[in-house]
């Protein structure tokens, strides 16, 4: 669909309006965000004033839109300090209507008129009239109060890309008080979403009254003390400080309402059949030991699970979602299903003895132990579909024999979501790699707080499409829709909630809301600061790092150069350095890329009238290998190829972060082998390389690194090796490996870092490969 762009908004000729006010005017500016499908602006006509005498008309007895209409006008009054009255009179003049008239099948459409007597926000229901408003209050201006706001004359006509908008909150990790998930619901109206998933159990803490079992939340809503610290550090450190904290059904049932009224539709989480920690600590007969059990004081993955050989698991499970379907309206009930250990089944003689009465068994596929959760899942699947009910469950419910009708929410990457609508299955999309928001968003995590890992910025988000090219048009109709996922072992307070998901989420909203064939992402940086001033209008705590100097950069091996690109929010200019020195206003201007063919220390600062951004600084380091031709073996893993073979022989070293774009990342066994050609025969003595461990989440070190050497590009022989040690613990560290030999002509060097093949049993993965995450290699 055509949409105008509003460039020429600024050249409206308003000047006979400006000059006959007395008060200073201020313009609505239609450039927000998610960005409406379609804006027609007609620039010679004259513009709506927004005034003191202005009124909001809703049609009489209709109690819904008198709500929005009250809802509008404290929008108004807090955007420009102006006391808006709601009546139902048959004026129109000097008005906005809110009125619900049908003109296209999406129920969540609407369109927004201006012209100069009246704006009117018509929704195709009263969704609609909802997300008109929130686009109109999107588009005023920020004023002082005495201001006359013009709004230009406009026609849009809006409707969401997606019909399930999402965004996950987890308060079993770290507990969030009534008024503080009212407020994320806030924070979610803004952005257009529809959906909260409420992750409420988990192994740290049960926090939703259940009546039938009152311990529950009287044991499992409290645990003794917190992990501090990252789970990988050692020794582990704890806080000594009891944690504690539940929502009453009564509260429940407040929040339910309270998101009803800003049209976002709350589904619970109960995770099962792992998971189940803080259950077992209430009731111990439930797990296959009988414990004792505790309310976990760390993260990971328990071992300890629901018993799937008990008839009390079942009678449990029946009775809590007995009254989760009394509290939570929604069409649809989140099961989990995710990250659930057999240990315990394979060992248990309930377990063993159920498998065999049920005549389960293993496969070539699954084994009977992975048939026994489905048999979990399916019967809570079946229980709640007596009650209407529809299920949703993590990507590892397709593990098994999955029930046909359940919707697949695919986190581990995109390969189950595309099996999954392939098997004919309903899916939301939400990847690790994008959409889990307790993520890092910038790469220099020491001026971060504390994270889980990985590397998640504003603008990987917004490029993210939903729709897989592997699926065919028809299968595309079986995603529903994207969602973040806020988990919150690191994320202690609500301040650092609404760091983490600001400004992820106005990133999130274009991908939720917008076509995709229409998105731009400098386009969007022109936008979002006008979405930074909402932030801090409403007190919301956001990341700035959008506002900072960003930088991508290309190994030339043509000209020997890295080849660096810079930009910031909004196109500030960016003054540079390369000497070391601080850059300021005095400092070269960024126009082009920066070709660098020698070891420089890069800083750069964007200059704004508002306030400068941070200094950004990058060493990078040049050896003989850098951005000489560089060849790999095997190729990395799509998610973690940065850019290209070339980041390995870049300048640039990764820090702790190895979903950074600084390091290449191989997966399923595969090996970093690597040849590099240094275009001439030349004397060698060392080479280097790093590896970044972090084994919590199956990133080992290498298991052997290797250097091979030929003058002619065919013949190598080894000139040196190592063997590393295979560790006994957690770690999460960069390493630097140094392999040093006497000298040697060589153009053609191939270094070798071979991949761990099978994860030890202590790090709670499987005994599949690990991955290896390998950065800079360096010849000298």
């Amino acid at each position: 669909m055509k949409r105008l762009m509003l460039s020429a908004l600024y050249l409206i000729p308003l000047l006979f309006t400006l000059l006959s006010c007395q008060k200073e005017s201020i313009q609505a500016d239609y450039q927000i965000i998610p960005l409406p499908q379609q804006i027609q602006l007609s620039a010679d006509k004259t513009p709506f004033t927004l005034n003191s005498q202005t009124q909001i008309l809703y049609p009489a007895e209709d109690k819904r839109l008198q709500d929005y209409a009250q809802l509008l006008a404290q929008y108004i009054k807090t955007k420009t300090h102006k006391e808006i009255a709601i009546n139902t009179s048959t004026d129109t003049t000097n008005a906005i209507i809110l009125q619900i008239l049908p003109k296209g099948i999406n129920p969540e459409g609407y369109q927004l008129d201006v012209n100069s007597r009246h704006v009117i926000i018509n929704g195709n229901s009263e969704a609609g009239v909802f997300y008109g408003i929130q686009t109109l209050r999107k588009s005023l201006p920020i004023a002082q109060g005495g201001e006359n706001i013009i709004l230009p004359v406009v026609h849009i006509s809006d409707f969401p890309y997606f019909p399930y908008r999402g965004a996950h909150l987890d308060v079993s990790r770290h507990f969030f008080n009534v008024n503080e998930v009212k407020t994320y619901i806030d924070m979610m109206a803004l952005h257009n979403m529809n959906t909260m998933h409420w992750h409420l159990t988990d192994d740290q803490g049960w926090r939703i009254e259940i009546k039938k079992y009152p311990r529950l939340t009287q044991i499992g809503s409290k645990r003794k003390e917190t992990l501090t610290g990252h789970l990988n550090d050692r020794p582990e450190k704890y806080d000594g400080k009891p944690y504690k904290g539940f929502y009453t059904q009564e509260q429940i049932k407040d929040i339910v309402n309270y998101a009803a009224k800003n049209h976002i539709t709350i589904i619970p989480e109960i995770d099962l059949p792992g998971h189940m920690q803080a259950a077992l600590a209430s009731y111990p007969e439930l797990g296959c030991t009988g414990g004792p059990y505790e309310v976990w004081t760390k993260w990971g993955i328990s071992e300890n699970v629901l018993c799937a050989g008990s008839s009390k698991t079942f009678q449990f499970l029946d009775d809590v979602f007995d009254e989760i379907t009394q509290l939570f309206p929604s069409q649809y009930i989140h099961i989990g299903g995710d990250e659930c250990p057999k240990t315990q089944w394979e060992h248990c003689p309930k377990c063993q003895a159920f498998i065999k009465k049920q005549d389960i068994k293993s496969d070539s596929k699954y084994t009977k132990e992975q048939y026994l959760q489905s048999f979990i899942m399916k019967h809570v699947t079946e229980y709640l579909k007596k009650k209407g009910r529809k299920t949703i469950g993590w990507d590892e419910i397709l593990e098994g024999d999955a029930d046909s009708q359940v919707t697949v929410m695919s986190w581990r990457g995109e390969a189950a979501g595309v099996n999954a609508a392939q098997q004919g299955h309903d899916v939301i999309m939400t990847p690790n790699t994008v959409m889990y928001f307790d993520f890092y968003q910038a790469l220099d995590t020491e001026k971060e707080p504390l994270a889980i890992g990985g590397y998640i910025p504003v603008e990987k988000v917004y490029n993210y499409d939903p729709l897989p090219d592997q699926l065919t048009k028809t299968q595309k109709k079986h995603i529903l829709g994207v969602q973040s996922n806020l988990w919150t072992e690191y994320i202690p307070d609500f301040s650092h909630v609404q760091y983490m998901v600001l400004p992820r989420w106005a990133a999130l909203a274009e991908v939720q809301w917008s076509n995709p064939e229409q998105k731009d992402y400098n386009e969007f940086l022109n936008r979002l600061g006008g979405m930074l001033k909402q932030y801090q209008l409403e007190k919301y705590n956001y990341a700035k790092h959008v506002l900072n100097v960003d930088a991508t950069y290309i190994s030339n091996f043509k000209t020997g150069c890295t080849e660096v690109a810079l930009s910031t929010l909004g196109n500030a200019p960016i003054h540079y350095t390369l000497d070391g020195s601080m850059p300021t206003s005095q400092s070269p201007v960024y126009q082009q890329a920066i070709q660098i063919n020698k070891t420089s220390t890069l800083q750069a600062i964007a200059i704004r009238p508002e306030g400068n951004s941070e200094i950004y600084k990058q060493p990078l380091y040049f050896n003989k290998a850098t951005n000489k031709p560089i060849t790999l073996r095997y190729p990395a893993d799509d998610k973690y190829n940065g850019q290209g073979c070339g980041t390995l022989v870049d300048g640039i070293s990764g820090n702790a972060t190895f979903g950074s774009g600084k390091w290449l990342g191989f997966s399923n066994g595969k090996d970093m082998i690597a040849t590099i050609d240094l275009k001439e025969k030349t004397p060698i003595t060392t080479i280097s390389l790093h590896t970044c461990i972090a084994t919590g989440d199956g990133v080992f070190d290498a298991r052997e690194i290797s250097v091979e050497v030929s003058t002619d590009g065919k013949n190598y022989r080894k000139i040196a090796s190592e063997t590393c040690p295979i560790p006994t613990e957690h770690q999460k560290v960069v390493k630097q490996h140094t392999l040093t030999f006497p000298s040697q002509p060589a153009r053609y060097v191939r270094i070798s870092a071979i991949s761990e093949k099978q994860m030890p049993a202590w790090s709670g993965f499987p005994a599949i490969p690990a991955f290896i995450f390998v950065d800079e290699l360096s010849v000298n």
